[in-house]
Parts: structure tokens; C-alpha cells; sequence
């Protein structure tokens, strides 16, 4: 279908009456070029959230849309804003805030395509991690579309590289999400330097208090469009859990992999370390991945994520925050190799197969420890997962197997040289070896399968009767491969592999560089916190005593204070991206000089303490304990 548009485009007159006719966008009464784009795109009707919100966005109404990921809000809002562009006038005419680079690349994207036949449009995506002196340039040429995350926007800001003055729309998509991470303060004083008299958008798929407070402080009289979908997974995905031993989770991965032929599949862990150690197992056992987290730099980003959007790798293993902003229409299936802290994590996760209506598959390796909590996802997606049967060793051979026959035939039927080849079993029969023996170590080497550990094990947990084995040493932390040299087990004692303290004689030899998985680079360190006067948080007395802890909070320790020019968002921005908990949750912070004092609930404090070892904040290596 996008080839004959583009045929037709190439000739001079461009009919796309007969196109609009067919098209439910046509409508909302657009223009011929954005008919144009999302007719290239294959969009044919617009989704609830657009039919409903674009025509009070046109007609110049401030509206407030709760929808959640995968409604097709970026258009809801992209397509309205295109149209409010005056191309003559070579400056920002439309802010877009996204909470993380990932999606602010992605709405970037998307923008863009909606406006390839509004010429002279120009759209720029700004966000931490990217050169800001190239982001400079950019917009020194005249930008209308801006679309960045709080930190690097207030950064331009500052600058004065980047001017609001003539902002006729702002936008704020997954609102929601932004004040989670605690960008809260950098929202309004963006809001708060932009003129009174511009049209305000906000995405959300919540409305909680603090989001009716933004609402009511800067919109003027807003159209509320609610559009929840009924089923917050889609029906085209196949859903199955299976129950593993959490030391066989790889080799029943692989498993899945072969026996369902996937091409190209997205796996999710719950750590860095994780993905890193789960790719390393995966390209040892010959498959092609590539992993994606916080700590990458964002050249390796697009390095990575172009390889995997051409096929050049077929599996991507990433954490949460992030995969936040990938979008492949092409993805087979999705793997949950750790299952997600936080319900809404799995409606992400599965979302990004079985799209454009096609179909998907959704695979959830469960644990012992995680049973609960996959029981937990279930009832909140209200989808009942069927269990599946882990394929065994022999399925796995005899699909191999006919899967070798029917590429041997397909040789013998289409090619031409055969003659060139026949004289080697000839040879091969001269030192002694019999045609079965020639053929089988042929298919052995062209298939790559051998017996391993596992090959005649158990690996469902129903065959495991030994107590607390996986509670310790195999737990959902651990995969085939990590082995007791990792994590002791997430619920063991902590103190076994922490040595004296986190403060002992231990090296920065081990410590990487740019951990911060929920940051948008060096200049993602605004982040406020949810309720504005948690600023005051902000210790300005050196010899003034810590503040007493609230009920079930634990107050950790970390090596950075003031002098570091740590601030209270860079806190909660590194705790709360890197262990994927609310930033809301954090509780009462006191910076000192040298260091901070941080209260987080106790049930997530092994959690923090497990992601911030060895991290970095602001750029600084930090240590992190539980405070004497």
C-alpha cells in the first residue's frame, strides 16, 4: 500500500479525493497533507482518543486526555499541533514534554512522519545524553516543534537557547509519569515562563491529585477526554506463563524460541547487571542479542536499537525505563524473563507486540518467589494466562530435525552447483566413515544442538520438593547462568556478599560510568519532588540534626552532599530509575556537605540498595547503605 502512494506521489498531480473518501480521518476535516501522511502510515480510522480529542485540540480548547500507552495519544496531539504550525515563522511554536529521551524520541518520530508533506516544518528532539551544543545549533535555525524531556528543556532554558515567547501550544504527555520521576517543579516553571495566552494539553493515564492540581493551575476551562481501553492488553496477544526453575529460565527461553520459530523478540529483565549476563549467555549459545539499559551511552542507544529495527539483531534484552519509547511494529513476541515489580510494567511490556493488528505472543518465565506477584498482574489486567508446558529436549531435536529436511529440499529443488559438492562424499567415504555417520555429523554441525545439563531435566518447579532451595540460591534473581558466584539470593543475608559495610576496602575498579537508568543524561537533575514543599528538605544548616524517620521508613546513607551540588531531584531521580520505584514514595532527604540521609520504605530498601551498587549519581560514583 505505501509503495503505490509513493508512486502516485511522484506524479505530478496528486489525486487523494478518492482516498479520503475512504478514510475515517477525513471527518475531522484535516488537511491534505496530514490526510496524506496518515494515509502512508495505514491509518484508515482514527482511534477513540483521536476522534475525541483532536477536534476541541483544533478548535483551540485546552484539553486533558486520560489514555494509556498504545491509544494512539502521540497523534491525538501531533496531529493538531502540525496544523497550528506557520511555517514563515522560524521559531518554537509547539512544546512537547515527555518524561524520558526514549519517548521523546519516539514522539519525535512520529511527529515527523505526520508532517512529511507539510513542508518546511522542522522538528527537533531535545533530552540529556545528546550534545547540547548540537541541540543548540539545531534550534538556532528555527525550530517549531520542540520535544524534549524537563531537565534538558530548562537547560536550553537557562541558556537562552531556547525562547517561549511565541509558544502557542504546550503539551505534556504521560504527565503522570513525569511526576512520579519528580519533575513536578521543572513542569511548572516551564509552565510559568510560557505566554498566558496558549493552548495547554495534558496526557495522562491517571488523574491523581497532584495531576488536578497542574490541570487547575494552568488550564483554562479544559475538555475532558477519557478514553480507558476495556481490556488493558490487547486480544491479539497470546498470553502463557510457565512455571521454571529459576536456574533453567535461559535454556527454557531458548526453548520458546526454537519452537516457535521467533524472528524478532524483545526479553525483559528487571536489572542492568541482568541484561548484560543475560547477553552474553544468549550470543555464547549462537543467537543474535543485543541489550539496552541505563548505562549506555546514546550513540551505543542507536546503535543498538538500529540494528534491531533491521533484522541485523533479532533479540533485544532490556530493563523497563529503558524500553520506554521503542516502537517496532514487527516484534514476534515478548519474553518476561524476570517478571515486573509494578503491574502496569507488564501492560507496557506485552504492548509492544501484536500491534498494527497483528498478531503476538507474550511469554512469562515464572519463578517460585514470583508466582505471587504474576497471580497480582493477572488480576489487575483481569486476563486469565494460560499455563504453558515447557517444550522438552526431543521437541526441540524433531523441530530441528524437520526443519533441516525442509531447508535440504529447498537446496536440492533451487539450486544449480549441486555437481560441485557430489565428489565429497566420495572423499569421505575413502577414510572409512559410513554415509550415516557423514550425514549425522552434517546435520549436527548445520543445527548446533547438543545435550546439555538440562536435557533431561525437569524444568517446570511442580518436579522441585526441596524447601527453600530457590528461596536462596536459585531465586528469581538467577538465571542458567549466573550461578552462586552472583547474588547469594536476593532474600538471603545481605551482609555475606557487602563484606564490612559498603564502606570497607572495596575498589572502584568494578564501578561503571552513567549509571542512571531514569536519566536523561548530565542535565536530567531538576527533578522535584511530588508535593511542593518538600523542598524544604533541602538541609541548609550543616550542623543541624537529621529529621526522625517516618513509620516503616529506612533511612540509607549515600556518599554525596553538597559540595557534589546534589540536589534533591538528583536523589530521587537516580533512586527511583534505577530501582523502578514511585518517586512519591521517597520520604524525608537531608543533604549534608559530604553526604545525604534518604528515607525510603522499607519494603524497597534491599531493592535500592541491590540498584544503586556500584552507580553513579551526577556523575559521581556513590556509595549507598542502610545508615547507622
Amino acid at each position: 500500500m505505501n509503495q503505490d502512494i509513493q508512486e502516485t506521489q511522484e506524479q505530478e498531480a496528486i489525486e487523494q479525493a478518492p482516498v479520503q473518501n475512504e478514510n475515517g480521518f477525513a471527518k475531522l476535516e484535516l488537511s491534505e497533507q496530514i490526510m496524506q501522511a496518515v494515509t502512508e502510515m495505514g491509518f484508515t480510522n482514527p482511534s477513540p482518543i483521536q476522534a475525541e480529542a483532536i477536534p476541541p485540540i483544533l478548535a483551540g480548547r485546552d484539553v486533558i486526555g486520560q489514555a494509556q500507552t498504545g491509544t494512539g495519544k502521540t497523534a491525538a496531539f501531533g496531529i493538531p499541533a502540525i496544523e497550528l504550525i506557520d511555517v514563515a515563522e522560524r521559531h518554537p511554536q509547539v512544546l512537547v514534554l515527555c518524561p524520558t529521551r526514549e519517548l521523546a524520541l519516539q514522539v519525535a518520530d512520529e511527529v515527523k512522519k505526520l508532517s512529511k508533506f507539510k513542508r518546511g516544518i522542522r522538528v527537533e528532539a531535545i533530552y540529556g545524553g545528546d550534545s547540547i551544543e548540537r541541540q543548540i545549533r539545531s534550534l538556532k535555525t528555527g525550530v517549531h516543534i520542540v520535544i524534549g524531556t524537563p531537565g534538558r528543556v530548562m537547560d536550553h532554558m537557562e541558556r537562552n537557547t531556547l525562547k517561549l515567547d511565541n509558544v502557542r501550544m504546550m503539551i505534556l504527555d504521560e504527565a503522570d509519569e513525569m511526576l512520579d520521576m519528580g519533575f513536578r517543579e521543572d513542569i511548572e516553571s516551564i509552565l510559568e515562563e510560557m505566554p498566558a495566552e496558549r493552548q495547554t494539553i495534558l496526557f495522562s493515564a491517571t488523574m491523581s491529585k497532584p495531576i488536578m492540581a497542574i490541570t487547575k493551575k494552568f488550564q483554562n476551562d479544559p475538555v475532558l477526554v477519557k478514553v480507558v481501553k476495556t481490556e488493558l492488553t490487547n486480544t491479539n496477544i497470546e498470553q502463557v506463563y510457565f512455571e521454571v526453575k529459576p536456574k533453567a529460565k535461559i535454556e527454557v527461553m531458548c526453548r520458546l524460541i526454537d519452537m516457535h520459530n521467533l524472528k524478532l523478540m524483545l526479553v525483559f529483565c528487571n536489572q542492568k547487571k541482568r541484561v548484560d549476563e543475560l547477553v552474553e549467555s544468549l550470543q555464547v549459545r549462537g543467537y543474535s542479542a543485543e541489550g539496552l539499559h541505563g548505562d549506555l551511552r546514546q550513540a551505543q542507544r542507536n546503535n543498538v536499537m538500529s540494528k534491531f529495527r533491521s533484522g541485523v539483531t533479532n533479540i533485544l534484552v532490556a530493563t523497563d525505563v529503558a524500553a520506554r519509547g521503542i516502537d517496532v511494529d514487527d516484534v514476534d513476541a515478548v519474553i518476561n524473563f524476570d517478571i515486573p515489580l509494578d503491574e502496569e510494567y507488564y501492560v507496557h511490556r506485552i504492548g509492544r507486540t501484536g500491534r498494527a493488528g497483528k498478531s503476538g505472543k507474550a511469554f512469562s518465565l515464572v519463578g517460585k518467589d514470583e508466582k505471587y506477584r504474576f497471580r497480582e498482574i493477572q488480576n489487575y489486567t483481569k486476563v486469565k494466562v494460560e499455563k504453558g508446558v515447557i517444550p522438552s529436549f526431543e521437541d526441540i531435536v524433531g523441530l530441528r530435525k524437520a526443519r533441516f529436511i525442509d531447508q535440504v529440499k529447498e537446496t536440492i529443488e533451487q539450486s544449480q552447483d549441486l555437481n560441485l559438492y557430489e565428489d565429497l562424499l566420495t572423499a569421505l567415504h575413502h577414510s572409512g566413515f559410513t554415509t550415516e555417520q557423514i550425514v549425522a555429523a552434517l546435520v549436527k554441525r548445520s543445527m548446533g544442538i547438543e545435550k546439555n545439563e538440562f536435557s533431561d531435566q525437569n524444568l517446570g518447579l511442580e518436579d522441585d520438593r526441596r524447601g527453600d532451595r530457590f528461596g536462596r540460591n536459585d531465586g528469581p534473581d538467577r538465571g542458567s547462568r549466573f550461578g552462586d558466584r552472583e547474588r547469594g539470593g536476593r532474600f538471603g543475608d545481605r551482609d555475606s556478599r557487602r563484606g564490612e559495610g559498603r564502606f570497607g576496602d572495596r575498589t572502584d575498579s568494578r564501578r561503571g560510568e552513567g549509571r542512571f537508568a531514569r536519566n536523561d543524561g548530565p542535565d536530567r537533575d531538576r527533578g522535584g519532588r511530588e508535593e511542593g514543599g518538600r523542598k524544604g528538605f533541602f538541609d541548609r544548616d550543616n550542623n543541624r540534626a537529621p529529621r526522625e524517620r517516618e513509620a516503616n521508613m529506612v533511612r540509607l546513607f549515600v556518599s554525596i552532599g553538597r559540595r557534589d551540588y546534589v540536589r534533591p531531584g538528583d536523589i530521587v531521580g537516580a533512586i527511583a530509575g534505577e530501582a523502578n520505584i514511585p518517586g512519591s514514595t521517597i520520604g524525608h532527604i537531608d543533604i549534608f556537605d559530604k553526604h545525604t540521609l534518604v528515607d525510603v520504605p522499607r519494603e524497597h530498601v534491599n531493592k535500592v540498595l541491590d540498584a544503586m551498587e556500584d552507580n553513579t549519581i551526577k556523575g559521581r560514583r556513590v556509595n549507598i547503605e542502610v545508615a547507622r
